[in-house]
């Protein structure tokens, strides 16, 4: 599938550009992506490649990736992983590294306003000086050319070189090292120092042409054959023995040098000021973090059961305040938990004692009790009925006795598992038929849904069975006289199985009460299958006793599902059911509830 998804893609990437709205090729490549039946070199009208060779070269490219990840170390491949974890886990990194890159942004921004103040103030400080260098150099030019009228060419080359090596050459300047080139009119130039003459750039040439003084920034190459930065300033020159070009070349490699020094310098200071920053920040967060890391370890400890310990206060600050805060409110909790220990302590003794205590005057009552209904047919009529509730509510009471001892036992955590392998088809139909004369007695039938194949799992029989006798006869109590769903489906590691009523449904909020002890949804209603109150909170604690579930679904009018989810395998814990908590009935109607109201909103909106 994977092939085809990629020779389809790249198909499409090929000839993308070449359609240009040709619906009758279209048409065909469109089909062919759909159906995928791309079963060798087939080319595609419009595309320049076969599409399986874009297949091919992606199943190259992730063997490639494959290769080349299998030969990176195992480190160095979790590492990306290990700083994630450590990203999310540790404050103090996150706010050292968001120290550290908001303060290098500072830095580079401030540093590069820096280095372009310092840089521009260099170069204007080297033009002006520039400029009045080649000024007073047009001065003195001038009156030496106003005294040359030989037109002789010999003899004004001569007076040009002179001038050129001599009197402008050796004249001082703030500007620094420069050198001269000055040109007559269809003559080669004459240079005083290291520049070539060539360095003018022939644009630079031509606006001194036109009469301007002008200045360029411009490569220069001196005499040595090395190459460096310059500032070009040219000048005309009018006088009687014709006109003149006169060129002052300075080179920058003073000022390249400074600068390089400059941005060097900012460099360094910022990176040893953004390590100094972030430095600070860890110390800085650490004073922080260190205590509230503190209160964790502690709040972990006294989680654990060790509630002795306390946090260290130190000072008077805040920190030590929230020291003082945090091992008062553990004070709070530990007499809190202890007082609460000693009650239960006390009600579990109280239940398990009561519980014990009434065996004995009950198993003496029932005594008596059988005697009476065995011979009710010899009383009158009022003693008759009167023995045989007295046997009904023995028989309750026994109940309710039974069930205070299994709560006792699981809150005194003594309750163990008889597990063996069991077929738990088994266990429901027998499950089913003991219910069936309590299911007549509502009006309510029992429909089934087993599996064809045996359902084993390591289960113990006995509290597998008490559950589902409990789901059932609640759903029967509360199905209203509709029939009761029940459904099995397991699976590799798990088994499920859902019961299934029509009745009034619980509300909002109610799934998670029905375990809780004695709790009715509505407490008018009469009890009428002599429930006890505590079927469905025995039937949690014994899923949980097998590493199981048992949840609760409901909707008002709709009625309720409860499913009960085992492991196959005794020890382990279900980590998913086979079947869903939400019953289909109910989530098909859920759908087509949603699909009316977008139905009524497009039609409202239209």
């Amino acid at each position: 599938m994977t092939t085809t998804s990629a020779r389809a893609g790249g198909s499409e990437e090929q000839i993308g550009p070449a359609l240009n709205g040709s619906a009758h090729r279209a048409q065909p490549l469109a089909q062919a992506a759909a159906d995928g039946a791309v079963a060798g070199d087939v080319t595609i009208p419009g595309s320049p490649r076969p599409a399986r060779r874009a297949a091919v070269w992606a199943a190259a490219a992730r063997r490639t990736y494959r290769t080349a990840r299998s030969r990176v170390p195992r480190h160095v491949r979790d590492l990306p992983r290990w700083l994630s974890n450590r990203w999310r886990r540790s404050l103090q990194l996150r706010v050292a590294a968001t120290t550290v890159l908001a303060s290098g942004v500072v830095v580079l921004i401030l540093g590069v306003l820096l280095v372009n103040m310092i840089t521009t103030g260099l170069l204007n400080a080297k033009r002006r000086a520039a400029y009045a260098e080649t000024k007073n150099g047009l001065v003195v030019v001038q009156r030496q050319l106003s005294v040359v009228t030989d037109p002789n060419p010999e003899s004004l080359r001569l007076s040009l070189k002179a001038l050129t090596t001599t009197d402008l050459a050796s004249r001082g300047a703030n500007a620094g090292l420069f050198s001269i080139v000055m040109q007559a009119e269809n003559s080669l130039p004459f240079t005083s120092g290291d520049v070539a003459a060539t360095s003018i750039p022939t644009d630079l040439r031509a606006a001194v042409d036109r009469g301007n003084l002008v200045e360029a920034y411009s490569p220069i190459r001196f005499t040595s054959g090395r190459t460096g930065s310059g500032l070009i300033v040219g000048a005309p020159i009018a006088a009687p023995a014709g006109s003149f070009q006169l060129y002052y070349i300075f080179p920058l490699q003073d000022e390249v040098r400074t600068i390089a020094l400059i941005r060097r310098t900012v460099l360094l200071i910022g990176t040893l000021l953004v390590l100094l920053l972030g430095a600070i920040a860890v110390l800085v967060t650490r004073q922080v973090v260190r205590p509230v890391r503190v209160a964790a370890q502690t709040a972990e400890r006294l989680a654990a059961g060790r509630l002795e310990e306390r946090m260290q206060v130190r000072g008077q600050d805040d920190l030590a305040l929230l020291a003082s805060a945090f091992n008062d409110m553990a004070n709070s909790l530990q007499r809190q938990i202890r007082k609460l220990e000693e009650m239960s302590r006390l009600q579990r003794r109280f239940t398990s004692d009561v519980s014990h205590e009434l065996r004995t005057p009950l198993t003496t009552v029932r005594m008596a009790a059988d005697v009476l209904h065995a011979s009710r047919d010899g009383f009158s009529p009022e003693v008759g009925r009167s023995a045989e509730l007295l046997q009904d509510e023995l028989d309750r009471f026994e109940g309710l006795l039974a069930d205070l001892l299994e709560i006792s036992r699981y809150d005194a955590q003594v309750a163990v598992l008889d597990a063996e392998v069991t077929d738990l088809r088994a266990l429901m139909r027998g499950v089913v038929d003991a219910t069936g004369a309590i299911a007549s007695q509502q009006g309510s039938t029992i429909v089934i849904d087993l599996p064809d194949r045996p359902v084993l799992a390591e289960v113990d029989a006995r509290r597998v069975v008490r559950i589902l006798r409990n789901l059932l006869i609640n759903a029967v109590e509360h199905g209203e006289g509709r029939p009761v769903e029940v459904r099995m489906l397991g699976d590799a590691d798990a088994v499920a199985i859902t019961v299934r009523d029509h009745g009034v449904g619980l509300r909002a909020g109610e799934a998670a009460l029905v375990f809780d002890r004695f709790w009715r949804a509505d407490p008018s209603r009469d009890r009428r299958t002599g429930g006890t109150g505590l079927g469905l909170s025995i039937s949690l604690e014994d899923a949980r006793l097998h590493g199981g579930w048992l949840h609760a679904w409901g909707r008002p009018g709709q009625g309720a599902q409860f499913r009960l989810t085992l492991p196959v395998r005794g020890g382990e814990v279900v980590v998913a059911s086979p079947l869903p908590i939400e019953p289909p009935d109910a989530r098909l109607a859920r759908t087509r509830q949603r699909a009316q109201v977008g139905v009524d909103l497009v039609r409202g909106g239209g």
